[in-house]
Parts: C-alpha cells; structure tokens; sequence
C-alpha cells in the first residue's frame, strides 16, 4: 500500500501492478494478430511488385484473382499452423482455445479460397488457350510436372478432411477417430507447398519475395515440428512423468495423480491444462486436455477427470508406473490477466478442478476472493472437501449451489444475483468453468453487473 502524495489517497500497488500486466498482456495479443495481417499483406505486396499482374483482359484480371485467392489460402494455413502449433509465444498471449477457434474458422474460409484459386486459375487459362475448362484442369494435372501433380492430390485429400470435419460428420465421430482423420490435412498441406515455389508467378524466382515466403513456412512448420514433435519428447526424458496415484470419486470422476522430476521448469500455472498422453498399449496414439485439479508441486501433478468420452473413462484402467508425455501447459485463464481488486472464481460440475487449483495457487488476500460451486448435488462436486478447507484456510467465501438448476445460472430455490453474493462485483475478474450454457448465463450476469469485458476469463476445451 502506498500513499499518493500531498492527495491523501491510498493505493493498492498490487491492484495496480496487476492492471499493469493485464493491458501489457492485451497489448501482446493485439500484437499477434497484427503480425498475422502484416504476413498476408506482405506476400501480396510480393505478388503487385512482381510485374507479372495482368487485368488488362478477361484471361489475365481471372488469372490475378486466381493468383491472389492462392496467396490469402496459402496465408491462412500458415496462419492455421502457428495457431495450433502449441507455440509458446501464441498460447500465453492468444490462448489455447481462442488460437483454436480462430483455427477452424480460419480452415473454413482457407478452403473457400483454395476452391476460387482453382476456379479462377482453370478458367483464366482456359480462355487464354482456347481450350475446354476440364481439358485445362487435366492438363494441370499431368503436363505441369509432379509439384503441380501433388497440389491436386493434396486439394482431394484436404476436401476429403473438410468433409469429415463438417458438425454433421463430427457429432457422429469419436474425438479419437476425427483427430486421426484430421491429422491428413498436414499431409495435402505437405503436397501443396512445393508448386507454390515452383509454379507460383510470385515466388517462383529466387527474389525477395521467394525468400520471405519461405521464411513464413519455415516459422510455422519449424514451430510445429518444435513443440508438438520434439518438445513433447524432451520434456517426457526430461522430467520422467509417471502415473502415481488413481482413485474414484463419488460422482465417478477419476483422480490420476503423476509424479515427476523438476516439474517447476514446466512451469504450470494454477487454472491451465495440458494436454496428456498416457504411454500404453490403449492410449499411446490419443492426446486429451485436462485441467490440473491442485496447484502443481515440484514433484507431482494432478488432473479429476469426468468419464465422459471412450478416451476418459478408459483412465480408470491405467496403471501405476505409465509414462506420461505432456504438450503444454495450455490456457489463459491464469491470475496473468487479471486486473481487478477481487476474485470470483465460479465452477460447475468437472469444471470446479481448475476453480480449485486457482483458489489455492492464485495471490489473494482473506476476504479478496469469491468461490461459487454448483452442481446437482454434493456427490456431484469433484473435491467439494478440499475447496472448502483451502477457502477456510485463505479467507475465501465460498458459496455452494447445489440442486437443480434454477431459471438462470443459480440452483433452484437457492438463486441469487451477483451482487448478492459478490458486493464487490463491479470491480471484480470473473473466471467460469463448466458446462457452455451454464457460463454464458453467469458472464452475462456479471457483464450486467458492469464487469468489463477483459475481466471475464472462461477456458473451453475447442477441437
């Protein structure tokens, strides 16, 4: 605390250090999206100045579009790849699930500009040659050589990933099944990279422009090879993770405790997940993300898992002693961004694990925190003891929901607004964690109650 001279007010240098970090943070992430538009407006510029734009006839203004329709495809997986790539720099600044959703919507549209770069191209050399459109398509095909002969097989693989990764197909496929499937659009983006450099009117000479495109492709599939390939396999000889521990709670939830060596070089923070890869004959090949349930030692980390999916309740079956490969830790729903001068942290069902390791690891001080646990019933909230004697010890309010739900996000016969429970709202961050519905209902409250919007934090699981 501190006084402002001559002014006799009293300031709370923790507060501000802490809305500090959080514009610094928000500066950061606005930063990565301006790189990724100045990437896309780069190689365009490339392509204006390298002399070969022709809109002067019907054949040639096709051509250009073509042309520039390939260039934004090929920018949004690049753009695709950094995103998802588990890079460092991008999960803290952007965060796992905004990076994920920005991927898939990024696909989509990246697909729909691969089909115009297609149409555009076949057509303007169709009408520059006189020939059919699907005579100009075949001779694409087989007279171009293999660069070009690859595109089109990595074109028909990538459309036959789209197709499978519509919400229709998806709701009717396991996770296990749609990652295997998804996992060949690396290889028709494998296929379609070579043609850009020797094909492309743009990049096709060793100029600038063929540098710095190369530059963009070495970025993003170095990042992922980096830390979605050989990061995984360091950190896995590094710290030597190993399933410690399992036990069942009374709502099913399975415990799986690991133990490690030099775990803080991980650096997991309290409210983060990573993704797990339990090293057996069953699950060696499925990556599933799971919140951490405590804060995280030196020597050991803890996950409460709901046996939702096959990959879940598998877990029941570990054995102690399995290896663990780790990717991450993923997620920004840490005290980094937090900004205000108290601490809601609100959970629902499974989603009260990361509730419980940020009310135990976050900074705060007795009577600066607000803890909201609501489930169906007390069986039904994972690790209702263990919140309830941290709360005790630090000073929090907890408050427990329980029963069914009421007309909002509140138990029936037990609802209260917010500024109820939490009188200090206004200047409050709120993190949420439960089902989708349930915390859009209880972020819309605190946005009615004037929390701003860089102070709601939410963490959603997006594939």
């Amino acid at each position: 605390m501190s006084v402002i001279e001559g002014t006799g007010v009293v300031l709370d240098t923790r507060v501000e250090d802490r809305r500090r970090r959080a514009a610094a943070l928000e500066r950061r992430r606005e930063t990565a999206f301006a790189l990724g538009w100045l990437a896309g407006t780069g190689t365009i510029a490339f392509m204006l100045a390298s002399g070969t734009v022709d809109v002067t006839t019907v054949p040639g203004f096709l051509t250009t579009l073509g042309r520039l329709a390939g260039i934004v495809a090929s920018t949004t997986i690049l753009c695709q790849l950094i995103l998802i790539g588990r890079i460092p720099w991008v999960e803290r600044y952007v965060g796992h699930d905004k990076a994920a959703r920005l991927h898939g919507q990024l696909g989509r549209m990246g697909f729909l500009f691969i089909l115009a770069h297609l149409v555009f191209i076949v057509t303007g050399y169709a009408l520059s040659t006189r020939s059919g459109v699907l005579d100009q398509a075949w001779s694409l095909v087989v007279d171009y050589g293999g660069p070009m002969f690859l595109a089109w097989a990595g074109f028909i693989l990538l459309t036959a990933v789209v197709v499978t990764s519509l919400a229709l197909m998806r709701s009717r496929w396991s996770y296990e099944d749609w990652h295997v499937v998804h996992l060949f659009a690396y290889v028709a983006i494998g296929f379609s990279v070579p043609h850009q450099f020797t094909d492309g009117s743009t990049f096709r000479e060793m100029g600038w422009g063929w540098w710095y495109w190369l530059v963009l492709w070495t970025v993003a599939v170095g990042g992922l090879l980096v830390f979605r390939v050989i990061r995984p396999l360091v950190l896995l000889r590094r710290h030597d993770l190993r399933v410690a521990a399992l036990d069942r709670l009374a709502d099913g939830s399975i415990v799986v405790t690991m133990s490690g060596r030099d775990l803080t070089r991980l650096g997991p923070r309290p409210g983060q997940f990573l993704l797990f890869r339990f090293l057996d004959r069953e699950r060696w090949a499925q990556a599933h993300p799971y919140s951490l349930s405590r804060a995280p030692l030196d020597g050991w980390l803890r996950i409460t898992v709901k046996p939702l999916g096959d990959g879940s309740a598998g877990l029941a079956n570990l054995r102690v002693g399995t290896r663990v490969m780790v990717e991450g830790p993923l997620g920004t729903m840490t005290e980094d961004s937090r900004a205000g001068d108290h601490l809601v942290l609100a959970g629902a069902g499974v989603g009260i694990t990361p509730v419980l390791a940020l009310l135990e690891g976050a900074a705060y001080r007795p009577g600066e925190c607000t803890v909201i646990v609501r489930a169906s019933s007390i069986a039904e909230a994972p690790h209702l003891d263990e919140i309830r004697a941290i709360a005790t010890a630090r000073g929090a309010r907890l408050y427990e929901l329980i029963g069914h739900r009421g007309a909002s996000w509140g138990a029936a016969g037990a609802e209260a607004p917010l500024p109820v429970l939490v009188p200090e709202i206004a200047g409050a961050d709120v993190y949420a964690c439960g089902p989708e519905a349930w915390a859009d209902a209880l972020l819309a409250e605190a946005r009615a109650c004037g929390v701003s919007e860089d102070r709601l934090h939410r963490e959603e699981f997006v594939w």
